[in-house]
Parts: structure tokens; C-alpha cells; sequence
């Protein structure tokens, strides 16, 4: 195909104004554009509008990407009749949108005097750092203004969080935590067809549907953008309806035919979420005109019939020949409108192109991970309870006051620091598969509902999706998440909604939100009565390779008390997504060198004691032989290696417990190697990217610390997965490596 298929199509709309004839009367601004209709003639003046402004910018997208002024094109051309609802939601509706949303956006701002939507739009194109929104991080749909939170590349990843947010509204409410929107708010999530059968897709409705089952409000519409293909694969015809048609506990809405039809259909789903507070999914019809994305040449799978077909179905054409058909507008009126939205456009974008776009690192990663240990330490030890109101809560014992041999555990001590942050945050919740009633898999969460109530400990459905998705739309009203998935490999269920959405949203909204959290995660290896990988997972890999993510891992109940609190302060004043990662296996362990000796039961350190990144757990600082550093399991492997290394070989080893795995502590790691001979990382995690100490080893060798015969080394599991059993010890780390390792470090033989 050698022409261009933007010019056809404009060419079109210009030809069908030049040939249109004037209706025989006029409509008055408020009459109804056909008897019976809400669209007054007004209404649908401005809608014609946006829709044309919105064309307009894709046009020029695609002018300034053939000039290399540009770098990212997706079209909103043919999608424009998503208008209507932008028009007829308030600016108050929570909006996760669609990236074919221009219409919407449009006629979303023009609720907003004094905005500028469409330079706004040219700037986030042209990648200007000037960009109100991700100030040339991306090319997004977002506003803090118009309550437009970001997303970056809408694969149905951003429904969970959209189905979240509106899980969460009442919650907000009854907690008392107050936000920007009113009581009788609803959310809007818009996608496309080929979306609607992504797994995030099905969980999210799933879960809208399974909270309508059981009573709760769920007050969102889902809105599906149906143009019949994903890039080149097309939906089956009929598949949408057919699938989304009649599932209990959602309303399905066919908004098709001509605007005024789409415009009470609209009108029609808004009014009944928004009263009944119940789900609505939308079937917007639509066509997709020019391709996918500027780089998808559409000829190469469509035919020119099929294209010249679609092209034919222009709702901008249609939308014009209506306006003119019923006497809302004159042909020579809407000539003149499109004339001056193309002169706009076009000066708007001659501007944006001399607008300054982001050059340095510390610019763009900016906004990813806020750093502020001072404020955050600050948050993390206040506001104290008063004592007496504390006292009361713990059932008249202070879990301070307990000691040997009532010390507790590391499960007990997360138990009481959960209680002590829920008694003294309101805001904060505390959730997932089997947290309540039951109190967590292993006891965790233990007697936590009853003392707090339903309201903050609760339990949802087995989806991790969707238990992410709902930390995520809490968090953006106020709300402090504190979500559990019940094993680390579980995760990998849905990484993506930490990886690909949560992790990313300050940093293509410039900090404009935030949705902070606390995922409590149980994980890690050396449980003997399970195998497998589901279970008994020993990777942190996927973890530590997301940008700007906190990875805390407490081995002592004392260091995950302080920890705990470390993180919360972090998520409450700078927005960050935590994983704690909690081991399984060191939950209700007592003893560290023999049966009965209680050496890994702790005091409980009370508030405001805490711990943050770059605190480091120091055992036996005056040892200088060799330096172990470690983690979790590892940790208490480590003391024990240490404790026969000194016994049988003379060899005085410093321990360390890393605590951080993400950001690691490497300045106090090379402190303590420094005044050491030599260093062993011992790492429970696989050798291959499973760990960290690829990352320890490299650094200390690139700081040049093998210098003067000292010696590097470390000990990692081996790539397997975990089985059962006693055939653990065939692939995980055990303390007869360490102490061969830790000698083989300093020089020496194992001795017999």
C-alpha cells in the first residue's frame, strides 16, 4: 500500500462537510438532538468537539514520529466515542484508562476550567520533560487534577487495580480515613477487546463479581473498547457479548448506534453503579483506524478492502452527519470547528517540540524511590500510643514485659509488631488468603481480626491478582495495605501487578501518586515437610530486579519488630512498595546452637525502636579472621558455622546479617570486610541470580578487596529446585559448607 491512509481519512471527513446541506431548522443549545434524548444539541457541539481535538493529536503523533520529533504513537482514531463517558463522569470518578482514550480525555478536562489538554498530550509525545504528568518518562493518559492516576501500557494489568479502588472506597469511609472523593464515587476502567481475555482481566471482574456474591459494594465500570482485533488477531464476532453477557453480579451494557444512543447508555450504566454500587461492563463498539501503533503496517494482515471498510465507519463522520441531519449544527459551523482544531493542534505542537525533554540520570529516576531516612524514622516511631490504651489492647501483658523463658519467636514477635502498627495507624489494613479467622498458615496473623475487626484483618479470595490489585486501589485513597501471599512463589502468580504496575506509578506520575505498601511474604527454604517449588522456594531474584522495591529480611524476631516498623514509616512518607520477606522456616524456631538453649528467641523491642536500609545485624565485632556475611537462614547457619570455626579451628569470624536485600548495604558491607582477612558470602538462595551474592562478590572485587592475599569466596544452593525431606541438604546450603568454606577463606584445611 503506497498511500497514505490518514490523509484518505481525513480527506473523508473533509468531503463529507463540504457536501452536507444545512437541515431545514435549527436546534436551540439545550434541545434534546432527537425527541427524547439527554444529549442536548449544546452537549453534542462540545462531544464533536473533543472528538475532533483528540483526531487531531493523533494526526500530528504520527507527523512528528515521520519527522523524528516523536518516539511512541498508539491512535485513538476510531476509539473517539469514548467521549461520552468522559463527559458524563465526573472528575471525581477515578479513571484507569485505556491507552485509545483521547476522546475521553478530552472531554474529561473540559470539566476543568483553564486546563490544556491538548498540549499537555503533545508534550507527553514529544517526551518533554515539561509534561504535567510523567514529564517525558512515557507517553501516558494521566492527570492528578482530573483524578487520571497513569498506566503505561494497558494490557488489562491495570484492572485489578482500578477493581481494588473501588473495593476499597466504603472501607476508606467506615476507617475514617479521608481522601478527594465523595461518597457516592465510582471507577472507571477502559480497555480494549483483546484485553478482555488477559488473566488480570478475568481476575479482576471475577473478583468485582465474587464481592457483589458476598455482599460488598464494588462500584466500577468496566468498559471494554471493542475495535474486533489485537494488533493483527481478530476477536471472534460476538465473543465480547457472548463472554461478558451474563455473568451474575455485573450488569452488561451494549452502548452502540449513533452518539445519542451511546450517550444514554452511558448515562444509563453511570447512574446505576453509582446508585446500586454494583459493577458494570460496558460494550463500547468501536473501529481502530491505521494500524496498531505507528509501526504496524496494517496492509501486511488486512486487506485494502477490509481497511478501506473500516474506514468507511469514521465515527467522526458519522457524529457529523448526525449533528447536521438533526439541526444541531450547520455544515459551515463545523467546517470552521475542524479548521481551528487543526490550526490549534498545530500550533500547540510547534511549541511542545521546543520544549525541554529530561537529560540526566538523577532526573529521570527522580521520582522512583523517594529516599528520606530522616523523615522516615521520624514516621516510623510516631505517633505513640498512650500507655495505658496500649496496655489494654495486649490484654494488660505489654508484649515487652514477657521474658525468658516466655521470649517469643520470630512469628510471635511480627504478631505483636503487627498489633502494636494496626493499633497506632488507622489507616492501615491488613489482608489476604486465610489472614483472619484463621490467623495466616503458620499463626502470624493470630487473634489480629478480633482485636481490630473485619474492617482492618480480613480475608479474600484465592487470587493473588487480586490481592495485589486491591493493595494497589487502596493505597491510592489513603489507605496503608499491608497484604500477605501465602509463599514467595506465589508471587510469581502476579508479579507483574508489583513489577509492571505498582512499582512503576511514582515514576511515570512524576510522585503525583502513590500507592505504598507492605507485602508481607512467607518464603525462603529449609522447610524439611515440604518440597517442591511452590513451597519451599529459594530464589529472590525476580524481587531485586524491579527498580526502586525495598526487600527487608528479618531472621530474629527482634530485628523484624524494629524492621517492620522501619518499613511502614517508609511506605507511609515516601511511597514505597516493600516486600517482607518473611522465612518460613525461622518462624518458630527456638534454639540456635543446641535443643533447648532458646538462643533464637528474642525480647520484644517496643515502640518507637526501629531498623532501616543500610542497618546491618552485627555478631562478634571484634573477630577479625573472616568476615561472613549472610541472611535469614543463612544467618543462623552462619552463627553456627562461626561457632565451630572458633571451637575446632581457631578461626575468628565476624557475622553479618544483611537484613536489606534491596537496596543492598553494601557500604556497611565493605566497612566490615575491610577490617577483616578475608570474606565468605553465604547465600540460601540459587546460584544463578537466585541470591545476592553475585552482587556482594562483584562489588567487593571491583573495590579491589582480593589486594594483599585476602580472599573473596562464597556458598550458594544449588540451581534446583528444593525437594522433601532430608534430600534437602543435597542442593540448599548447610553449616558444613560454611565451616569449609570459611577455612578454605582464611587459608586453612578442614581438619578431620
Amino acid at each position: 500500500m503506497t498511500f497514505d491512509r490518514v490523509a484518505i481519512v481525513e480527506a473523508a471527513l473533509d468531503a463529507c462537510l463540504q457536501a452536507a446541506t444545512p437541515a431545514p431548522h435549527r436546534l436551540a443549545p439545550g434541545e434534546p438532538i432527537r425527541p427524547g434524548s439527554s444529549l442536548t444539541a449544546h452537549a453534542a457541539i462540545q462531544l464533536f468537539e473533543d472528538q475532533l481535538l483528540s483526531r487531531a493529536l493523533d494526526v500530528s503523533a504520527r507527523e512528528l514520529k515521520k519527522s523524528e520529533r516523536s518516539f511512541y504513537t498508539i491512535s485513538s482514531a476510531g476509539h473517539e466515542n469514548d467521549a461520552v463517558l468522559g463527559a458524563q463522569l465526573r472528575i471525581t470518578d477515578p479513571a484507569f484508562l485505556h491507552y485509545r482514550s483521547g476522546g475521553f480525555m478530552m472531554a474529561r478536562a473540559r470539566q476543568l476550567p483553564g486546563s490544556t489538554p491538548a498540549f499537555d498530550t503533545l508534550l507527553g509525545i514529544v517526551a518533554s520533560s515539561d509534561d504535567p504528568i510523567a514529564q517525558g518518562r512515557h507517553k501516558v493518559w494521566g492527570s492528578r487534577a482530573l483524578w487520571v492516576p497513569p498506566q503505561t501500557s494497558t494490557i488489562a494489568s491495570h484492572l485489578p487495580k482500578a477493581m481494588g479502588l473501588a473495593f476499597s472506597l466504603a472501607r476508606a469511609r467506615r476507617l475514617g480515613v479521608h481522601n478527594d472523593l465523595p461518597a457516592d464515587s465510582v471507577v472507571i476502567c477502559s480497555f480494549g477487546d483483546a484485553s478482555a481475555n488477559h488473566a488480570t482481566a478475568l481476575a479482576a471482574i471475577n473478583t468485582a463479581r465474587y464481592a457483589v456474591r458476598t455482599g460488598l459494594p464494588m462500584p466500577i465500570l468496566f468498559v471494554c473498547e471493542d475495535n474486533g482485533t489485537g494488533i493483527s488477531v481478530p476477536t471472534p464476532a460476538g465473543w465480547i457479548a457472548e463472554t461478558y453477557g451474563n455473568q451474575p453480579g455485573l450488569r452488561y451494557l451494549l452502548a452502540d448506534g449513533a452518539l445519542d444512543d451511546i450517550w444514554r447508555i452511558a448515562a444509563e450504566a453511570i447512574a446505576y453503579t453509582r446508585g446500586t454500587r454494583r459493577p458494570t461492563f460496558v460494550h463500547l463498539p468501536t473501529i481502530r483506524l491505521w494500524g496498531h501503533a505507528g509501526s504496524d503496517a496494517e496492509h501486511g494482515y488486512r486487506s485494502l478492502a477490509e481497511i478501506a471498510a473500516t474506514e468507511a465507519s469514521d465515527p467522526l463522520v458519522a457524529n457529523a452527519r448526525l449533528l447536521i441531519e438533526t439541526g444541531a449544527a450547520l455544515p459551515a459551523q463545523l467546517r470552521q470547528l475542524l479548521r481551528d482544531t487543526r490550526d490549534r493542534i498545530a500550533a500547540v505542537a510547534g511549541e511542545a517540540i521546543r520544549r525541554p525533554r529530561l537529560e540526566t540520570t538523577q532526573e529521570v529516576i527522580a521520582p522512583m524511590a523517594p529516599q528520606h531516612p530522616r523523615r522516615v524514622a521520624a514516621r516510623a516511631r510516631s505517633p505513640l500510643i498512650r500507655a495505658p490504651r496500649r496496655r489494654e489492647s495486649f490484654g494488660g501483658s505489654l508484649p515487652e514485659e514477657a521474658t525468658h523463658p516466655n521470649r517469643r519467636t520470630l512469628a510471635g514477635q511480627i504478631n505483636a509488631a503487627l498489633a502494636d502498627e494496626l493499633l497506632r495507624r488507622p489507616e492501615l489494613i491488613v489482608f489476604g488468603e486465610d489472614v483472619g479467622r484463621k490467623g495466616g498458615v503458620y499463626n502470624v496473623t493470630n487473634g489480629l481480626q478480633k482485636r481490630f475487626g473485619p474492617g482492618r484483618v480480613f480475608d479474600t479470595l484465592l487470587d493473588e491478582t487480586s490481592i495485589l490489585g486491591i493493595a494497589q486501589g487502596a493505597a491510592h485513597i489513603g489507605l496503608l495495605p499491608m497484604p500477605e501471599i501465602q509463599y514467595l512463589a506465589y508471587v510469581h502468580n502476579a508479579l507483574d501487578q508489583i513489577r509492571g504496575e505498582a512499582a512503576t506509578l511514582q515514576f511515570f506520575s512524576s510522585d503525583q501518586f502513590r500507592n505504598p505498601m507492605v507485602l508481607r511474604l512467607p518464603g525462603l527454604a529449609y522447610q524439611k515437610g515440604f518440597g517442591g517449588h511452590f513451597h519451599n522456594d529459594n530464589s529472590v531474584g525476580a524481587l531485586r530486579d524491579i527498580p526502586g522495591l525495598v526487600l527487608a529480611v528479618p531472621s530474629r524476631g527482634e530485628d523484624a519488630a524494629r524492621m517492620l516498623r522501619g518499613v511502614v514509616g517508609m511506605a507511609i512518607e515516601d511511597g514505597r512498595i516493600v516486600v517482607f520477606l518473611e522465612p518460613i522456616a525461622l518462624y518458630h524456631e527456638k534454639d540456635l546452637y543446641t535443643d533447648g538453649d532458646g538462643g533464637w528467641l528474642t525480647d520484644y523491642p517496643p515502640p518507637p525502636a526501629v531498623l532501616l536500609p543500610g542497618d546491618v545485624g552485627v555478631h562478634d565485632l571484634d573477630h577479625r579472621d573472616l568476615l561472613i556475611v549472610s541472611y535469614a537462614n543463612g544467618l543462623r547457619l552462619s552463627l553456627q558455622a562461626a561457632k565451630r570455626l572458633r571451637e575446632h579451628h581457631g578461626v575468628r569470624a565476624r557475622v553479618v546479617d544483611l537484613r536489606w536485600l534491596s537496596p543492598l548495604p553494601i557500604e556497611a558491607v565493605r566497612k566490615h570486610a575491610g577490617d577483616c582477612g578475608a570474606v565468605l558470602v553465604v547465600d540460601e538462595c540459587r546460584r544463578t541470580g537466585g541470591g545476592v551474592a553475585d552482587a556482594i562478590v562483584a562489588d567487593l572485587a571491583e573495590g579491589g578487596f582480593e589486594t594483599g592475599g585476602r580472599r573473596l569466596r562464597s556458598v550458594r544452593a544449588v540451581d534446583s529446585f528444593v525437594p522433601l525431606g532430608t534430600a534437602t541438604s543435597a542442593v540448599l546450603v548447610g553449616s558444613d559448607q560454611i565451616v569449609a568454606e570459611g577455612l578454605a577463606a582464611v587459608g586453612e584445611r578442614v581438619r578431620a
